[in-house]
């Protein structure tokens, strides 16, 4: 069995596309087509079901598409190990998927990792909890960042990093501004923007203001942070962030961040990597930077503001 067999067929079943797969492998057609029939003979197996065009897999190609995914990630790691022993680091790429919300503490991690394998390369996506299980079972991803407590994933070891906590943040003419602290039921009082399209950050928000007998109804719902820090710096707008955006805010004069008490709320946010052997050099050097974060506390100086 041919690797690249098993690459074009990998490719075909994501693309259920037979020009676009051909395209993405840089052949032609006819050359995708072969070499998908020839591992169809040597497993003597129909792995896709044909019409004038993709239609599916058979059940006996999802099965393979698994197995294919993960030998080709083994192979992609035996190819980084190797070039990594000869050049003192690793030089292939890390993929990392971060939730929203801890993409700010990202850079704490990817700053180590690279400290430590200046060769390598860093692709950051900013993914949901979902697609973070999704791209670790599909092996997309080497690793992410995530919720430890709050719908934990699943066949995945986890590392604690940084406990997140959430602050009030609005302009330093608010009437809140420069207190001590903020209540969840004052909070609610005023004109905010939030962040949408992270659901589960959402449904822990909702949670923790149903604590506070109060409801959130945000007059502005934006999908980024960034979105979020346009709306605080113009207009009365605030907003309820996690306490890691003072990272990013900190260098804005005009805004002000205070930790949102009655309840205060605190959840665990760490790196999850897939719970199977043997790890791959990417795998096992994330692992190491974050057992080596948690001794160092690397990530205990993340304040509010």
């Amino acid at each position: 069995m041919l690797i690249r067999h098993l690459k074009f067929f990998v490719t075909l079943a994501e693309e259920q596309h037979f020009g676009r797969a051909a395209a993405r492998c840089n052949v032609t057609q006819p050359t995708l087509s072969h070499a998908i029939r020839k591992l169809e003979d040597e497993l003597n197996l129909g792995l896709i079901v044909r019409g004038h065009r993709f239609l599916a897999l058979t059940p006996e190609g999802e099965r393979v598409l698994h197995w294919g995914r993960q030998i080709l990630s083994d192979y992609d790691s035996l190819h980084d190990d190797l070039q990594g022993r000869d050049r003192g680091g690793l030089t292939g790429r890390l993929r990392l998927g971060v939730i929203p919300a801890a993409m700010p503490a990202a850079s704490l991690l990817t700053e180590a990792f690279v400290a430590r394998h200046p060769g390598a390369e860093i692709e950051v996506r900013s993914m949901t909890s979902r697609a973070i299980q999704r791209g670790l079972d599909n092996f997309e991803i080497d690793g992410g960042m995530t919720y430890l407590d709050n719908e934990p994933l699943q066949h995945v070891r986890c590392f604690p990093l940084y406990s997140e906590t959430y602050v009030f943040a609005c302009r330093c003419g608010d009437a809140f501004a420069g207190r001590a602290a903020i209540s969840w039921a004052e909070a609610v009082t005023r004109p905010l923007c939030l962040l949408s399209g992270d659901m589960q950050n959402r449904r822990i928000l909702d949670a923790i203001a149903d604590r506070a007998g109060v409801r959130l109804a945000p007059k502005i719902a934006t999908n980024s942070f960034l979105g979020v820090l346009s709306h605080l710096r113009r207009g009365p707008w605030c907003a309820i962030v996690p306490h890691t955006f003072g990272m990013v805010f900190a260098g804005v004069p005009e805004l002000s961040l205070m930790p949102l008490t009655d309840p205060a709320h605190a959840q665990e946010i760490g790196l999850v990597l897939a719970d199977r052997m043997p790890q791959s050099p990417m795998v096992r050097a994330l692992q190491d930077c974050a057992l080596r974060a948690a001794r160092t506390r690397a990530f205990g100086a993340m304040g509010s503001g």
